[in-house]
Formats: C-alpha cells, sequence, structure tokens
C-alpha cells in the first residue's frame, strides 16, 4: 500500500494541484479576513477568535467541496485516459488497493489545507491583537472536524470520480456541494443532517446565537451524532464506491 501511495504522489507531480489548492485557499482566506476585518471595524466586540473561527468554518461550507471536487478529479482522472485500468490490471494491481492508494493520496493532500487555515487563523488573530491567549483547543477541534467532514466528501466525490469517465460530473457534485454548504444554515436542523456538507459549520467549535435585536458567538458543543454521521457517511460511500469500481468492466 505505502508503494501505491508513493506511485499515486509521483504521478500528480505535473499536475499542478498545489497551486490550485494554494488559489483556492488564498481566496478563501482572503475573503473570510476581509469580511472578519470589516466586522471589527463596525463593532469592535466582534474582535473575538470566535468570530474568525465561525467565518473560516462558514466560508468552509463554500469552498472546501469545490476543492475537494477539483484534488479528487485530478488525482482520479489519470486512470480514465491511455486504458491506464487495462494497463493496470496486467500488471495485477488490485483496484481495490488502487482505489485506497487515492483516498489516502487526496485527503492527505487536503489535511495540508485544513493546517494551513489553522495557522492562518492562528496568525490573523496574533496580528490583530485578538484578546485571550491563542485558542488550541478551538483551533485542534476545527482541525479536526474539518477532515472529518472532508472525508465524508472525499469518498462522495470519488465514488463519481472514478465511476464516471467524464470529469464533468464530478465537478458538477463538487459545485452543488459548495452550493448546499453555503445555504445549509438556513435548513433546518432535520434537514441539515442529510447534508454532509453541512458538516463543515456543524464539526465547528463556534456557532452564532442569533437574538431579537442581536447576536453572539458561542461555543458549540462537539455533537457525537454528527461525528457519527460523518464517519459513517464516509465509511458507506468509501465502501460502496471501492466495491462498484472493483467490479465495473474495463
Amino acid at each position: 500500500m505505502t508503494r501505491l501511495l508513493k506511485l499515486e504522489y509521483f504521478k500528480i507531480r505535473r499536475k499542478k494541484i498545489g497551486l490550485m489548492m494554494t488559489l483556492f485557499l488564498a481566496a478563501e482566506m482572503l475573503w473570510a479576513f476581509m469580511s472578519t476585518s470589516m466586522s471589527i471595524a463596525r463593532n469592535p466586540d466582534q474582535a473575538v477568535w470566535a468570530s474568525i473561527l465561525f467565518t473560516v468554518s462558514s466560508m468552509n461550507g463554500l469552498f472546501m467541496p469545490m476543492v475537494t471536487a477539483v484534488v479528487v478529479s485530478r488525482i482520479c482522472d489519470m486512470e480514465h485516459k491511455g486504458a491506464t485500468w487495462k494497463l493496470l490490471a496486467s500488471f495485477n494491481v488490485s483496484r481495490s488497493r488502487l482505489y485506497a492508494a487515492k483516498y489516502g493520496c487526496a485527503n492527505s493532500l487536503l489535511l495540508v489545507v485544513v493546517l494551513l487555515q489553522a495557522i492562518l487563523i492562528a496568525g490573523f488573530g496574533l496580528m490583530k491583537g485578538v484578546p485571550g491567549n491563542l485558542p488550541v483547543a478551538w483551533l485542534i477541534r476545527f482541525t479536526g472536524g474539518t477532515m472529518l467532514a472532508t472525508l465524508a466528501v472525499t469518498a462522495i466525490q470519488q465514488w463519481i470520480a472514478m465511476a464516471v469517465k467524464n470529469q464533468a460530473f464530478a465537478l458538477c457534485l463538487g459545485m452543488l456541494g459548495s452550493f448546499a454548504g453555503l445555504t445549509a444554515p438556513l435548513f433546518p436542523a432535520d434537514v441539515r443532517r442529510w447534508l454532509v456538507w453541512s458538516y463543515y459549520l456543524d464539526l465547528g467549535p463556534v456557532t452564532y446565537q442569533f437574538a431579537e435585536s442581536s447576536g453572539s458567538y458561542i461555543a458549540q458543543p462537539w455533537s457525537p451524532g454528527i461525528a457519527a454521521a460523518a464517519l459513517g457517511t464516509a465509511l458507506l460511500f468509501y465502501f460502496a464506491g471501492n466495491l462498484h469500481v472493483a467490479r465495473q468492466e474495463i
């Protein structure tokens, strides 16, 4: 498995995936930090760590599904070109192991994005002089929750990207996921639980509580139910996709 994972990294060395992830990350964090800066300028009481974490978590619902779709599609589309599936079959390479290697490769790259987000959040807060100590526990919770949601989204994206040769379908799913992640807070809680893209915000460490005339940021308790749903979705779509691809005609 280690050899296959190294092979995946070798195959994507010229795919410019790092550049695309950097551009998406820069756009998201610039948008989030500009929004937070304007909010602090209008209301100095918003200069708290919770506002930064909440803003980035909500932005992840928009950006991370699209980043995931692009990364997964770039990793998977190679096997649809030049009869690569038949070539791998002739070398007796298990498609199930190849599927697992691609899943691990995609999520390791996305983990780098999430870790960079946490680092940039910490840097922005310190630069702005946000009062209070660096919320290490919240940053760890942010990283874990975001990656848990990403594991589920990656499993869905990879199934489509590996099963369907035309990557436009996988990218369209990513765009639909971005729309669902952006609008998820508008849905009732019972409906939102069925939208895996809403987990970026629901598994975040902070939420925003609305009042009649104002609102406030509050710590969001960790929800074992949502975490289990995200993990269950990841496992379900991973194994279903792996089984489907392994039995698919080549």
